[in-house]
């Protein structure tokens, strides 16, 4: 049974299959290897860290850990959308990101997540252990510093939302969101538009602290005014740049 018809949670499910280091593995055929942990590393390195790595595939909807859920693991996306998010007390749910190939995620200050994350689109990711990903970084320093460098940016993201959450309106939100996206393609090396909006309106809302209601209605606004043009497969045409920059920084 593949993991996109169960649970990741499922107390049946099988471990993620090894990754080897050999010629025509997926380590050394990975695509986005220049984007993750592994960027640091040379082939000979990358063989000793295929050793403890293995491949994870989640179907849309399907947990990749929970909030509070022992922190056994961290994760490098290779494909698809993940979407982490909180649950508050009374239920509702604060989503915090959105990662792609080349995020890293499930670094914790203690032994349990922080967070939830979740598969957004079909994704697959590589799976480290942390006590034995640990060792590895002592004896590779440049791995130790690419992380903490994916850290650091993991905390601009987190800076950048918390200016989203503040005085803005849902237009100068949805605006800031969309180039924000435009923006993290780009250093993904892909093109700047049109660009992938996978994730749902209601993910969206969660994101900027919107409605679903008021996230449509503004995604309406923006195409009407001709600053946006929404494609087929979750695309949308950046039309007028300059007029969601100018929305976004409220002008």
């Amino acid at each position: 049974m593949s993991l996109f018809e169960i649970r990741k949670m499922s107390a049946h499910l099988p471990d993620p299959a090894p990754r080897t280091g050999g010629p025509g593995s997926p380590c050394s055929a990975c695509n986005v290897r220049h984007l993750t942990l592994c960027a640091a590393l040379d082939d000979r390195e990358v063989a000793d860290m295929s050793a403890i790595v293995s491949s994870v595939e989640l179907g849309p909807g399907e947990p990749l850990f929970d909030e509070a859920e022992p922190a056994k693991h961290v994760f490098n996306v290779t494909a698809g959308a993940i979407k982490i998010y909180k649950l508050l007390p009374d239920g509702r749910r604060q989503m915090t990101g959105f990662l792609f190939p080349g995020d890293f995620l499930g670094l914790a200050n203690d032994e349990t997540y922080a967070y939830s994350a979740e598969a957004v689109t079909f994704s697959t990711l590589c799976r480290f252990p942390r006590k034995l990903l640990e060792p590895l970084l002592e004896r590779y320093p440049r791995m130790e510093r690419r992380l903490l460098g994916m850290a650091s940016h993991e905390l601009a993201v987190a800076q950048e939302q918390m200016l989203l959450l503040g005085r803005k309106t849902a237009r100068e939100k949805v605006a800031s969101f969309l180039l924000m996206l435009s923006r993290r393609a780009v250093q993904r090396g892909q093109k700047d538009n049109p660009i992938s909006v996978p994730m749902s309106r209601n993910d969206i809302g969660d994101f900027l602290g919107l409605t679903t209601e008021t996230v449509s209605r503004t995604f309406t606004q923006l195409k009407q005014g001709g600053a946006i043009a929404l494609q087929s497969n979750g695309k949308v045409e950046l039309s007028d740049r300059a007029a969601l920059e100018v929305i976004s920084e409220g002008a």
